[in-house]
């Protein structure tokens, strides 16, 4: 079996699994020329389940794109399905951001996101999974945090942060059952969207960072009522790259999301697409949640900060309390 083969045997599983797939579909395919490939695989996996398809290429000489080409207008009228599967570029967040917004705002495309997808993430790793014990591990999960009010997250490397989710109900992008129908591709996660204005303690990012990758140095970050406070760590050019992408708006250094990663198939890539996805870990990100659950973080950007090992306390609103992982092993 080729390479070709195998990608397209795992975007059509992942469409089918996560995405509900049928054959009245009509699927849309953005990609670029360094992921082309992969664009390629979704395009022919949708061909062969007799759904209707179109791959459009993003165009370079604009790139990195912060505005929505105008040609784009129009890509999604009649879609059902969009897969974005092209190379995740960190100047390119705000594109993103508005064209993930511009998709659901249609309250009827399901839509899979892959801003960093690569071959091998379709070949070996994350796409070509068992899709069942994960989505069974992310319902228990999502059962297990209904009512929570409070998390206290810590970890070996140093975490200890308190975060407050009452009324900010867990998502998951395993599969696409609800609106806002959105999912990662590669899948794998439960999160929620904190309370903005609360949360305070220290998050040591011992992973890797969004739109950076694997970090040499671990990155100590300060929070206080939601807002990072203070930025530290051994690798100085970090700390400057990091403050530079927080600074973006005034909202891109409030609390954002909180994130467990449930994938089996998943490896500390450097490419937090494939990263946060990880079982034993967990991130949280600064900046825009408008499309989680409660969210008021209006951002043009959004970044994710990864630690390994998360324990991770819960306390209801009745007062009790349960511990929903350990050292980063589920507790159920």
């Amino acid at each position: 079996m080729t390479n070709l083969q195998k990608m397209i045997i795992s975007a059509q599983k992942a469409m089918i699994h996560v995405m509900n797939l049928n054959k009245d579909d009509a699927v849309l395919v953005i990609s670029d020329e360094d992921t082309k490939s992969v664009g390629e695989a979704f395009y022919n996996a949708a061909i062969e389940y007799d759904c209707s398809a179109q791959l459009y290429l993003l165009p370079e000489k604009d790139r990195p794109l912060t505005e929505i080409p105008p040609e784009m207008d129009e890509l999604a009228k009649g879609k059902t399905i969009v897969i974005n599967a092209f190379k995740g570029l960190g100047d390119e967040t705000p594109f993103r951001v508005k064209w993930v917004k511009k998709i659901l705002a249609t309250k009827s495309i399901r839509l899979g996101h892959g801003a960093g997808i690569t071959k091998t993430m379709m070949i070996e790793g994350p796409m070509n999974i068992d899709y069942e014990p994960m989505v069974n591990t992310a319902d228990k999960m999502i059962k297990i945090l209904e009512n929570a009010k409070i998390a206290h997250i810590s970890a070996p490397g140093g975490t200890d942060i308190v975060l407050y989710i009452e009324d900010r109900g867990f998502s998951t992008d395993v599969r696409i059952t609800k609106e806002p129908y959105f999912a990662n591709l590669p899948c794998g996660e439960i999160w929620c969207g904190p309370i903005e204005t609360q949360g305070d303690g220290i998050i040591v990012c011992d992973g890797s960072i969004g739109d950076i990758g694997k970090v040499k140095k671990p990155l100590k970050i300060t929070v206080k009522n939601g807002k990072i406070l203070n930025i530290e760590s051994k690798d100085k050019n970090l700390v400057k790259e990091v403050e530079k992408l927080i600074s973006l708006d005034e909202e891109a250094s409030i609390i954002g999301e909180l994130g467990i990663g449930l994938n089996p198939g998943a490896k500390l890539s450097g490419i937090l697409l494939e990263d946060e996805k990880a079982l034993q870990t967990a991130h949280i990100a600064f900046g825009n949640n408008t499309d989680m659950q409660g969210g008021q973080n209006t951002s043009k950007t959004h970044r994710d900060f990864l630690f390994y090992n998360p324990t991770i306390k819960i306390t209801y609103k009745d007062g009790s309390t349960k511990i929903l992982m350990r050292n980063g092993k589920f507790s159920f």
